[in-house]
């Protein structure tokens, strides 16, 4: 069957905008977690985490065929089938995310949601030090999440002899020609990268007279941005 394979469109255009946009954000929010000075940097890029999750919910139900949770979410049997073939001399090899693969995104999602919402309350002060606790609990489940994901990406390319990362980047993986899709929804990716970008564009011009996302009007800042936020509602 090697033989029939070729270089196939595996990966559409949002999923991979989205992938790249999520990886930016959170490393972005979470290296600012720390810092009052960065505030409006945090936050701006939490609520661009949340806004790519709800876009990764409904495309995950109505995207191409290897962006659909029921293209790839296994049960409990097909995960442990996988992690032990990779063991052996044939690794079981998927066109699409594999099972383990599945697990990594679906933490990732739930674990994201936790951030956003736990964040947002902590923000608009609906909870005491338990919310902050939490929300400081989830963004740490995260980066181990994300270590083991980069680990398994890693081994998995190793084993399956393929650039994982980069075919996240291009969209092409090896394949049998009838395995690939056919439409990679450019104009959608260039949509949801436009909306960011914008989104980050009018936190920027909407920031308090006088703050600086480095430095002072801290406090003044945050009362300033609440008020924003709860008119935009």
């Amino acid at each position: 069957m090697k033989n029939l394979q070729t270089t196939i469109t595996v990966w559409d255009a949002p999923l991979r905008v989205f992938h790249w946009l999520m990886v930016l954000s959170f490393a972005g929010a979470y290296l600012t977690s720390e810092s009052e000075h960065w505030r409006l940097v945090h936050v701006t890029l939490g609520y661009t985490l949340g806004g790519l999750v709800a876009f990764r919910l409904v495309w995950g139900l109505l995207g191409t065929r290897y962006a659909r949770f029921g293209g790839f979410v296994r049960g409990p049997a097909a995960i442990l089938r996988y992690l032990r073939s990779l063991l052996g001399s044939r690794p079981e090899h998927h066109v699409g995310h594999n099972p383990a693969g599945a697990i990594a995104i679906v933490l990732l999602l739930l674990s994201s949601m936790a951030i956003v919402l736990t964040g947002w309350a902590n923000y608009n002060d609906l909870g005491g030090d338990w919310l902050e606790e939490l929300h400081e609990g989830a963004a740490n489940f995260m980066l181990t999440v994300v270590g083991v994901h980069v680990a398994g990406v890693v081994l998995a390319s190793w084993r399956h002899r393929e650039n994982l990362v980069l075919s996240m980047v291009n969209g092409k993986k090896a394949g049998a020609p009838n395995e690939g899709i056919r439409w990679t929804w450019r104009p959608l990716a260039a949509l949801i990268l436009v909306a960011v970008l914008g989104f980050w564009w009018l936190q920027w011009q909407g920031r308090p007279s006088g703050a600086d996302v480095s430095g002072g009007a801290v406090a003044t800042e945050k009362a300033q941005y609440g008020a924003h936020d709860r008119d935009s509602d």
